[in-house]
C-alpha cells in the first residue's frame, strides 16, 4: 500500500506488530472495509517488539485435551512421561495478583485471563503454530517431564514466525501497511478522532480516518523518557527489541486529553548479554537473554551476590531482575554455573555472540570475570558453598526447597554448591523490553479521557495500554494481552464505523 491510497479509511492502526495486526484483522471480520496500518519502521524491521519475542504465550488450560486442540503434534509425544498439569483461571489470577502486588486493573485482568485460550485459538486460525515448551518450561527428571509456571506452549518460530504469519493474514484480508511513516498527532473534530498527522519520508502528511487504533508500543526505545520516568541509569540500559518504540503514541493520546494509568516508573527488564548491541538484532532475536540464573549464582563487580536467584521460577522473576542488575556498580553482573547444571542451560547460552568465560578452578575463573574483584568473588563462593542446606534433592521442575541458611542473602531453591568443574560464567547487563505505564482504556480497548469517558474513535492495544503490569510480569502475558485487546480494539472500531 502507498500513502496515496490512504483515503476514506475506516480503521487506521498505528503499529504493525502483534496487537496492531490482530486489531486490523478483527476490524475486517467486524465489517470494516478500508483498513490500513502505519508502521514507523521500514518493512525489513516491521513488527515492533513482537518480532523479537521468544513466543511465550500464557493461557488458561484445563487438561492436555485443550493443548491438543491448539497443538495437535503433542499427540506424537511420549505423553505418559509428560505431566502438563493445568493452568486454571484461579492460578492465572493468583499469579497476576502476586506479581503485580495486587495493583493490576481487575477488570482488564478479567478480560485478559478469560479470553486467553481463545486468543491462542484465534492465532491458530490465522496460521500461527504452537509447540510444547519442553526444555524451556519443563525438564526431564527421572525420565519424566513436568511443566511448571503456566507456560505449556510457545509459538513455533517465536516472534519472527508470529509477525510473518500475521502479515500473511493481513495480505489475505487485503489490508495494507504503509512503512516508514511516523504518526505524530491525532486529528480531532466534531466526531471525535478523525485521523492523524504523520511524517512520511520527512514530509508532513494528514491521513483522515473514521477511527484510530494506537498499537505502537511503549517508550522503551526513548532514552530521555526512560530517564524521566524510570529513573537514573535507565537511559544507559540496552533495548532488547525495536528501536522504533519511542513513546509517540503516549504523547499523541495525552495531547488530546487521554488519561494515563499504570506503573510509569516500571518496566520489563531482563538479564541481557553485556556486549549485546544497543538495540535488538533480528538475526539474534531474544537469544541475548540469559534466564537460567536460578540454577547458579549472580555476582556483581564486588564479587558479591545481590539477589535471591532461586526465589521463584525464572518466568516469574526474570522481568524484574534486570532492574537489580542495573542497580549494581558498572551496571553489570556475571552468572556462574558448574557442570552439574550446565546441561539445563537453554539454547541462548550456546550462541556464537556471547560473553562467556570457562575455567577448571574457581580461582582461575575469578581472574577471568572482567570487572569483578577476584577476592570478593572467591569469598562469596566459599561462603555460599559452606552455608547450611537441608537434605533435599535438586529438582528444576519444582520449588525444591534446596536452600541456604545464614547468608546475607539466602538462596531459596536450587541452591546446589558450586563444586563441579569446569565452571562457566556469562556476563550480563540490563535489557529493557517494554515500559509499564500507558493509556487508560475500557475493557473494550476504548481510550478514556481524564473524566473517564471514552474518546470517540480512539482505541489502544499492546504495550501502550497501562494498568496491567506493576513491579513485575509473568512471562507470556504480553502477547496474550496484545491479541485480546487488539481484537477488542478492532471490533470496537468496526462497530463505530458501522453506525
Amino acid at each position: 500500500m502507498t500513502l496515496d491510497e490512504l483515503n476514506d479509511i475506516d480503521v487506521l492502526v498505528i503499529g504493525a506488530g502483534n496487537a496492531a495486526a490482530n486489531a486490523a484483522l478483527a476490524a475486517r471480520e467486524g465489517g470494516a472495509r478500508r483498513i490500513a496500518l502505519l508502521e514507523s519502521a521500514p518493512e525489513s524491521a516491521r513488527g515492533g517488539n513482537s518480532a523479537f519475542t521468544g513466543g511465550a504465550f500464557r493461557f488458561v488450560y484445563e487438561s492436555v485435551d485443550d493443548l491438543l486442540t491448539l497443538a495437535p503434534d503433542i499427540a506424537d509425544l511420549d505423553l505418559p512421561n509428560i505431566d502438563f498439569g493445568t493452568y486454571t483461571r484461579e492460578q492465572y489470577f493468583d499469579d497476576v495478583g502476586r506479581l503485580t502486588e495486587y495493583r493490576a486493573d481487575p477488570d482488564l485482568t478479567e478480560v485478559l485471563i478469560g479470553n486467553s485460550y481463545e486468543a491462542a485459538l484465534w492465532l491458530k486460525r490465522h496460521g500461527v503454530r504452537f509447540q510444547p515448551a519442553l526444555g524451556r518450561q519443563a525438564f526431564r527428571v527421572d525420565g519424566k517431564f513436568r511443566f511448571w509456571g503456566g507456560l505449556a506452549c510457545h509459538i513455533l518460530g517465536g516472534g519472527a514466525h508470529l509477525v510473518e504469519t500475521l502479515h500473511d493474514a493481513l495480505k489475505r484480508a487485503e489490508i495494507g501497511v504503509v512503512y516508514q511513516t511516523q504518526a505524530t498527532a491525532l486529528l480531532c473534530g466534531g466526531h471525535g478522532i478523525e485521523g492523524v498527522r504523520a511524517l512520511h519520508g520527512g514530509r508532513p502528511v494528514e491521513i483522515r480516518a473514521k477511527s484510530v487504533v494506537l498499537a505502537c508500543g511503549g517508550f522503551e526505545s526513548n532514552p530521555e523518557m526512560r530517564a524521566r520516568y524510570l529513573g537514573p541509569n535507565w537511559d544507559l540500559a540496552k533495548v532488547r527489541g525495536t528501536r522504533f518504540n519511542t513513546g509517540w503514541g503516549h504523547r499523541m493520546a495525552m495531547d488530546v486529553g487521554a488519561a494515563v494509568t499504570g506503573h510509569w516508573s516500571g518496566a520489563h527488564a531482563v538479564q541481557w548479554d553485556m556486549n549485546a548491541p544497543e538495540y535488538g538484532d533480528l538475526t539474534v532475536g531474544d537469544r541475548f537473554q540469559k534466564h537460567n540464573y536460578p540454577f547458579g549464582i549472580l555476582v556483581n563487580a564486588k564479587g558479591e551476590r545481590f539477589l535471591d536467584e532461586g526465589l521463584d521460577f525464572h518466568s516469574f522473576t526474570y522481568a524484574k531482575y534486570g532492574h537489580e542488575v542495573l542497580r549494581q556498580p558498572g551496571l553489570f553482573a556475571w552468572q556462574v554455573f558448574d557442570q552439574k547444571v550446565v546441561k539445563l542451560l537453554r539454547d541462548e547460552y550456546r550462541i556464537a555472540r556471547i560473553t562467556k568465560e570457562t575455567a577448571n578452578t574457581l580461582e582461575e575463573l575469578a581472574t577471568k570475570l572482567t570487572g569483578v574483584d577476584p577476592d570478593g568473588f572467591l569469598r562469596t563462593v566459599r561462603e555460599y558453598n559452606a552455608a547450611e542446606r537441608p537434605d533435599a534433592p535438586f529438582n528444576p521442575n519444582v520449588h525444591d526447597g534446596l536452600r541456604t541458611r545464614g547468608l546475607r542473602i539466602d538462596k531459596t531453591n536450587w541452591a546446589n554448591r558450586l563444586d563441579t568443574p569446569p565452571y562457566e560464567a556469562y556476563g550480563v547487563t540490563a535489557g529493557v523490553t517494554f515500559t509499564f505505564g500507558g493509556l487508560k482504556v475500557s475493557t473494550d480497548a476504548e481510550v478514556l479521557d481524564t473524566s473517564g469517558a471514552p474518546i470517540r474513535g480512539l482505541y489502544a492495544a499492546g504495550e501502550i495500554v497501562g494498568g496491567l503490569y506493576y513491579h513485575n510480569y509473568g512471562s507470556g502475558t504480553g502477547l496474550v494481552a496484545g491479541v485480546v485487546f487488539g481484537r477488542r480494539a478492532g471490533e470496537g472500531a468496526a462497530r463505530l464505523v458501522a453506525r
